[in-house]
């Protein structure tokens, strides 16, 4: 039984390969398999994290591409999970818009800009590999999609429509993908996902890929820096696993110990609310038994005994009052002042997750919070 081909990731072969202009065809095949028209590679343009280092972040391989039509095309390699992920994306897209647009340019000039992404954790929530996002405009009443006028399609083309104006974005969650190749986009996504191209795989440039993107046809050196890379991968993966694991383990039971703390002295307290009411209902059944003895003393006295004692009943009915109304508003302020206290130590809580390195969704479930406090908190730990 012939040993299977072993091949290199497609972010090393951005890194290394793919750059040199004689394996334009190899990214031209991908590229044109996804946009689903032929597109040629004029040239490379330097992105913001072209990197090649071994010191160089592992998390995230990019490449910018311009092709003949003068479109920007930025290709992304993923490996680690961003819960910002698709801000990052809209920046992105942005900041290349931006920094192609010189000064004195027509808006009309703007250039069109694909953004690629090969992510390898599980971006978002959906079930399928590949995702495409598009700017449209919808009617609000009547539901129909903008078009382009006369003028703007002599600007634009006869057949352009309105989303093609805008950046659009690709989406491949190579971890989604069942391994079974339907179509030539499949056997691409196949590659990302296995490192195996199959000989039966006809896709535009990926036999090309099979051939330099080889292990064994590398120089020694290039294979030991591509092993090393390898390595530095799982590790990465491993940190951020662990990371994840132990920040989560540590924060539950701290968590489970300061809350059992704060419903012990809220019992506490409630105990002594109970103690309080306890008391004023034995002093306002004594006060009452002291009214009916002086009402009994005064039927036995004359008129005027008795309306001295309508009056200091009177005086006691007020004072009662008086002593409740003091009560009930001695009692909320305790019970405002709880609340106060109760806010402040879950606030001193969040700052401690926060500390911890607990990300703001993690914070939120295990506290029971909202996220606009905990950004806000957030906002002020770090100020």
């Amino acid at each position: 039984m012939a040993q299977k081909q072993k091949l290199i990731r497609f972010d090393w072969a951005m890194k290394r390969l793919l750059r040199k202009k004689v394996n334009f065809d190899i990214l031209e095949g991908f590229l044109s398999e996804l946009i689903g028209e032929d597109l040629y590679i004029l040239q490379l343009l330097e992105s913001e994290t072209n990197q090649i280092d071994l010191l160089d972040k592992q998390n995230r391989v990019d490449l910018l591409a311009e092709n003949q039509k003068k479109e920007l095309i930025l290709i992304e390699v993923q490996n680690e999970k961003e819960h910002d992920y698709l801000q990052r994306l809209l920046y992105g897209t942005s900041k290349i818009i931006s920094e192609h647009l010189e000064k004195g340019m027509k808006y009309a000039q703007v250039k069109k800009v694909y953004s690629v992404s090969i992510v390898y954790f599980d971006l978002g929530q959906g079930d399928d590999y590949i995702y495409l996002g598009r700017t449209d405009f919808i009617g609000k009443h009547k539901g129909d999609y903008l078009q382009l006028n006369k003028n703007q399609k002599k600007m634009y083309g006869e057949d352009t429509k309105v989303y093609q104006v805008f950046p659009e974005y690709f989406l491949i969650k190579v971890n989604n993908f069942n391994d079974i190749a339907k179509d030539s986009l499949d056997e691409w996504i196949y590659f990302f996902k296995n490192e195996d191209i199959k000989n039966e795989f006809k896709a535009k440039g990926i036999q090309k890929a099979r051939q330099e993107f080889d292990i064994m046809k590398m120089p020694n050196e290039e294979q030991k820096a591509y092993d090393r890379y390898m390595e530095s991968l799982s590790y990465q993966a491993s940190i951020h696993e662990s990371t994840y694991v132990l920040g989560y383990l540590f924060g539950k039971e701290e968590s489970e110990k300061e809350f059992k703390n704060q419903v012990s002295e809220l019992q506490n307290q409630a105990e002594v609310l109970q103690i309080q009411k306890d008391l004023l209902k034995q002093k306002m059944e004594a006060e009452k038994a002291e009214k009916e003895a002086l009402k009994q003393q005064a039927q036995t006295e004359k008129e005027a005994l008795k309306q001295q004692a309508q009056t200091e009943k009177e005086a006691l009915k007020q004072q009662a009052q008086a002593e409740k109304e003091a009560l009930e508003q001695k009692m909320e302020a305790e019970k405002e002042a709880l609340k106060q206290q109760v806010k402040a130590e879950k606030t001193e809580a969040i700052k401690n997750l926060i500390s911890l390195g607990i990300d703001n969704e993690q914070i939120c479930a295990i506290l029971k919070v909202d996220l606009v406090a905990v950004l806000e908190i957030r906002k002020d730990f770090f100020l």
